[in-house]
């Protein structure tokens, strides 16, 4: 029995090992193009750009094609920390935005994001400090946690109709931001989504919203007015926190009119 059972564990060991064996097999290694200027792996018939060789500085274009090979991604951490990128522009070719691909780049003053792109990933912006606009394409249809974090100098933020959650943090940190447009494909509004924005004056939130998460807009300080549909039956824990001017505008007998009772927050009523 015990010899049965000790076969079945080494199989087991086996199966395991070759799996990870065939994994790193197919895992696609880094490449340089033939200029020996950028780094990128292939994905899906497409090549995703890995790094820039050598520090990248000023404003750098990425090319449609690498190799005879259409540039179709960022790829996670490609210009992480570049200090001294003050401008980006990305190829139409472009879809997909990855994980810290710009962040910390704290020079970037200006970004093109192209109308193919449907993805921008976790941080991919985050501790952008100079950045001062960008214009987020109608195709995107995801924007993940902290994507425009610490984006100190970002002052107006469009979000595209067709993303349905604006994300935990997304907009964090951004003191500049004066205004943002929620469109009406949103349906929920993550944890400090835009938490010490605090130059945003007033939000209107669209009927398709149907949550508002922790601390969303805590420490707003120059919040003046929020208006709350009769959609959102969720509201976290200091969405509101410490915005001291706020007046909510909702509607009589909703849950938010509930929730401005409950916490002591000054609102009107308002016909549907």
């Amino acid at each position: 029995m015990r010899r049965n059972l000790l076969i079945g564990k080494m199989l087991g060991v086996l199966v395991v090992l070759l799996a990870l064996f065939v994994a790193v097999g197919i895992a696609e290694e880094e490449r340089t193009d033939a200029s020996g200027q950028w780094k990128y792996v292939l994905e899906d018939g497409g090549a995703s750009i890995a790094g820039y060789v050598g520090e990248p500085s000023g404003d750098l274009v990425i090319p449609d094609e690498l190799d005879g090979v259409p540039v179709t991604g960022i790829g996670d951490n490609a210009f992480d920390f570049c200090e001294n990128l003050t401008g980006i522009v990305i190829p139409d070719s472009v879809t997909s935005i990855g994980d810290y691909a710009f962040s910390r780049c704290v020079a970037l003053t200006n970004v093109t994001i192209p109308a193919g792109v449907t993805h921008i990933g976790f941080a991919a912006f985050t501790g952008c400090e100079n950045l001062t606009g960008v214009i987020i394409p109608a195709g995107v249809k995801s924007i993940e946690e902290a994507a425009f974090s610490w984006c100190g100098s970002l002052t107006v933020a469009t979000i595209p109709d067709g993303v349905t959650s604006i994300g935990t943090d997304v907009f964090s940190y951004c003191y500049s931001l004066t205004s943002v447009t929620i469109p009406e494909s949103v349906i929920s509004i993550g944890n400090f989504a835009f938490y010490q924005c605090s130059h945003i004056t007033g939000v209107i939130i669209p009927e398709s919203v149907t949550s508002i998460g922790m601390g969303a807009f805590q420490e707003c300080k120059v919040l003046a007015c929020v208006t709350i549909p009769a959609s959102v039956t969720d509201i976290g824990i200091d969405a509101f926190g410490e915005c001291e001017n706020l007046i909510l505008s909702v509607i009589p007998g909703s849950f938010a009119e509930q929730y401005a009772e409950e916490n002591d927050i000054s609102y009107v009523s308002t016909a549907e």
